[in-house]
């Protein structure tokens, strides 16, 4: 793990806050590597994996060096897609969320073009969008690129593929001699290298290795669930896994206040926190969950980086995450210290391409269940057990303790009826 926090690098106090509140501490690989090379206003080709923070290591250079007061576009973003260019401004947004009168701007085909054009004509710092849509407000001249510093070519692989190699050259010669060019790709093909040749002033390539993201000893579900039946899905797998110290994570602030509030009236020890709530609060739960005097804790992604509580059980993402380093970071909470851990996930139809990212990108086996019927409940807890049995097998000494069973199945027991006997003391205890 890196030792370098966000506070290491040489950016704006208003910048850092917004970071904690998003609930970074630590930076990504990428992130450590890119954001001291691109605030000194060198170009880049970032190459990482889609869910390793790109966007925050771009985000953070180019706001920077924004100068508020001149609002004429100063960057701009290309992505390959209407789904990342607006979630790309959305976190841009919450990166700049401090930054008084920054305005960011998502253009892309679908939305009516007379809606952007209004926006852009008040006054846009930030453009983020698709390389059509980018183009045709330059056509028209309703965007303006003469005053921009810092040109971004998000996952440029993806865009090639797609066939907008000649829009973004159009767009780039658009752009001034003298930006900054910073271009991310998860692959470095012939046409990438020609295009940062042509358009990049020596640029540094920066490399991070596609490697499994996810950890091994956490068994990872997800459950095809409607929004309705989310929180009876949720209450069934507590008690089946027999879960006394879990966390639920939420996309919104608004939805831990609901889980929170009918966990309770069903009974669940549970509380909440998310980024509304004052600090002082916010630790009080935490010391509540970490000492164990509340079983259920639920939580928005601003809560995920600071939990380190080491015998969580179970992280349950009732939403599915926005992108696949959200949803490392949450499960990555449980299977610490060697301990079994479990990751389940909600899915509902809208939610099905977010899954797909992550497991396209972490490489890990998320394999589909049912929510168990009250007869299957018996079985599952028989089968948890003999998973801690396995675990403690291949990890403990039990020299000791073999010797003290063969000593009792040498008298009138067998080994099996030994077992058998154990294993009620643990389900009745």
């Amino acid at each position: 793990m890196s030792l370098t926090t966000f506070n290491n690098f040489d950016i704006d106090n208003n910048i850092k806050k917004a970071i904690r509140n998003m609930g970074f501490e630590e930076p990504t690989p990428i992130q450590e590597l890119t954001i001291p090379e691109a605030v000194k206003g060198k170009d880049i080709i970032g190459q990482a994996q889609t869910g390793s923070g790109k966007t925050l290591a771009y985000g953070i250079p180019i706001l920077q060096k924004i100068f508020i007061k001149d609002k004429s576009p100063q960057a701009i973003i290309i992505c390959p897609t209407r789904e990342l260019s607006i979630q790309v401004a959305n976190e841009i947004s919450r990166l700049g969320s401090n930054i008084k009168n920054l305005k960011v701007l998502p253009v892309y085909g679908g939305q009516p073009i007379g809606r952007q054009i209004r926006v852009l004509n008040k006054g846009v710092h930030i453009v983020i969008g698709t390389p059509g849509r980018i183009l045709d407000h330059i056509e028209r001249g309703t965007l303006d690129l003469i005053g921009i510093e810092t040109v971004v070519l998000d996952e440029a692989d993806e865009m090639l593929d797609m066939g907008f190699r000649e829009d973004i050259e159009q767009i780039l010669r658009h752009t001034p001699k003298q930006r900054q060019t910073l271009l991310f790709s998860a692959t470095i093909p012939d046409d990438i290298k020609r295009i940062a040749k042509f358009y990049q002033r020596d640029p540094k390539h920066l490399k991070i290795d596609s490697k499994q993201m996810t950890v091994p000893e956490i068994s990872e579900f997800y459950y095809n669930l409607k929004d309705r039946d989310k929180l009876d899905g949720l209450t069934r797998l507590i008690d089946v896994y027999d879960i006394n110290l879990g966390l639920v994570f939420c996309n919104t602030k608004k939805r831990v206040d609901y889980v929170v509030r009918h966990l309770k009236s069903r009974g669940y020890s549970v509380d909440g926190i998310h980024g509304d709530m004052k600090q002082k609060i916010r630790d009080k739960v935490m010391n509540k969950f970490r000492n164990g005097n509340i079983e259920i804790l639920v939580a928005t992604d601003v809560a995920a980086r600071g939990i380190d509580v080491p015998n969580v059980q179970a992280v349950f993402n009732y939403d599915v995450p926005q992108n696949p380093e959200y949803y490392v970071h949450r499960i990555g909470r449980t299977a610490r210290a060697g301990n079994v851990g479990y990751a389940f996930t909600f899915v509902n139809g809208k939610e099905h391409h977010m899954l797909n990212n992550i497991r396209n990108v972490t490489k890990s086996s998320i394999k589909k269940q049912q929510i168990p019927s009250y007869k299957e409940m018996e079985e599952i807890r028989n089968g948890l057990i003999f998973d801690e049995v396995k675990n403690i097998i291949e990890k403990d000494d039990l020299k000791n303790y073999t010797k003290a069973v063969k000593k009792y199945t040498r008298k009138n027991y067998t080994t099996l009826e030994v077992a058998a006997a154990l294993l009620k003391m643990v389900k009745d205890d």
